[in-house]
């Protein structure tokens, strides 16, 4: 059944032109009205009803609903600016440290596949101390921050790849002072002294501090919420939960990399990660490792209201580095799963810089999702087939 999507979606999107980005990286003509919801949306008109989606944000009470998750939350937090942090994903790093406060979490796979990095998009971050531990930076993941308007956060990067886009004018960061780094922000960065006396390796001791972060991007002289040419990611149901998805198939158990270990899952293989649906609560609760992924400051479980499987072209940058190169403008296909539903569909999205991706199903109306966080996994189409979902 699965496969049976799969190929429905690829038909969908070769007849629509949607394949990775081509020389002139347009976006596909849809050939329909365009969604009217202020935030950006492509697609036919949603059958879904006046008042069910987050069209308007007005501060009610000094509380604004969020862009990344649809909540309710302190208008200051809303408007201000997320910070995107490079947090490494590997056996020998666990546990992270306040990776359940972020909002969004955007995962893809390393060099050689041999394993997957986390960027966690925080706009909450106030009770916390530090994050860590921190790591190196990918270009795709930059792409993904320049969406959101994130201001990027650091320690280390691939200098051919990454290092042209952050020392450019286009990306506001804060980056530890490595090799590459043309403007670094060294007051955010230390070392965490008990994962030092632990006997961690020293690249998974970094972290960054809430007070050296603030301090760094008040001397870099960045804005601090959101530029006037942010557009929202997100489509949120008004209410926090929508119904329109209810005849679309249940989901229990969901991979973008498959289960077994003898295969490479497309990067995923290392952690071989999955996440359980739990009809209790609402989220899909994460496991990687043969167990919980929990976040080191609280005990917490990570769990999401939202995964995404966002499917992409792939390449390796040269035959020695391992370094991969994904396209992240123009389209393919995606599996957007929520209230324990999988709705087949794809991405798209133009070669400005400051675009977000926008999700439609199956039928090019732009996906509404339930408030809350989201977790995206971004897979290599060559590796499209180890996506599961039971």
């Amino acid at each position: 059944m699965r496969k049976k999507i799969i190929a429905m979606v690829l038909v969908l999107i070769a007849v629509m032109g949607l394949t990775a980005c081509a020389a002139d990286d347009t976006l596909p003509d849809l050939n329909a009205t365009p969604i009217s919801d202020g935030n950006g949306g492509t697609g036919t008109t949603s059958d879904i009803a006046d008042g069910e989606v987050i069209t308007e944000r007005p501060t009610v009470d000094g509380k604004k609903q969020s862009y990344l998750t649809g909540e309710w939350k302190d208008e200051d937090i809303v408007n201000r600016r997320p910070m995107a942090v490079m947090i490494p994903n590997n056996k020998a790093a666990m546990p992270q440290y306040g990776i359940s406060k972020a909002s969004i979490i955007f995962e893809a796979p390393m060099e050689w596949l041999s394993c997957t990095r986390l960027m966690a998009v925080f706009e909450d971050y106030d009770e916390l101390d530090h994050i860590g531990p921190l790591r190196s930076a990918r270009h795709y993941f930059v792409y993904e921050a320049m969406t959101l308007d994130a201001i990027y956060c650091n320690w280390g990067l691939t200098v051919p790849l990454a290092g042209p886009i952050i020392n450019s004018d286009r990306v506001d960061n804060v980056s530890a002072s490595v090799l590459g780094i043309d403007n670094p922000s060294d007051e955010a960065f230390a070392r965490d002294e008990q994962r030092k006396a632990a006997g961690y390796a020293t690249e998974y001791t970094g972290i960054m501090t809430i007070d050296g972060y603030e301090t760094a991007v008040e001397r870099q002289g960045y804005e601090k919420n959101y530029r006037s040419t942010f557009q929202p990611t997100f489509r949120f149901a008004q209410d926090g939960t929508v119904s329109k998805y209810s005849e679309f198939d249940s989901v229990t158990k969901i991979s973008p990399g498959g289960y077994s270990s003898d295969k490479s899952g497309g990067g995923y293989g290392h952690g071989l990660p999955y996440f359980i649906y739990d009809s209790t609560d609402h989220l899909f609760h994460r496991y990687q490792f043969g167990e919980p992924q929990i976040d080191e400051c609280n005990n917490e479980e990570l769990a999401y209201r939202n995964v995404i499987f966002m499917v992409t072209k792939g390449s390796y940058y040269d035959d020695t580095s391992g370094y991969l190169d994904f396209t992240m403008y123009g389209g393919d296909a995606a599996y957007i799963f929520t209230e324990g539903k999988v709705i087949p569909g794809y991405w798209i999205r133009s070669n400005d810089d400051s675009e977000p991706f926008k999700f439609y199903d199956s039928n090019r109306e732009e996906v509404v999702l339930n408030q809350g966080k989201t977790w995206i996994c971004l897979v290599w189409d060559e590796y499209q087939d180890y996506i599961t979902y039971e």
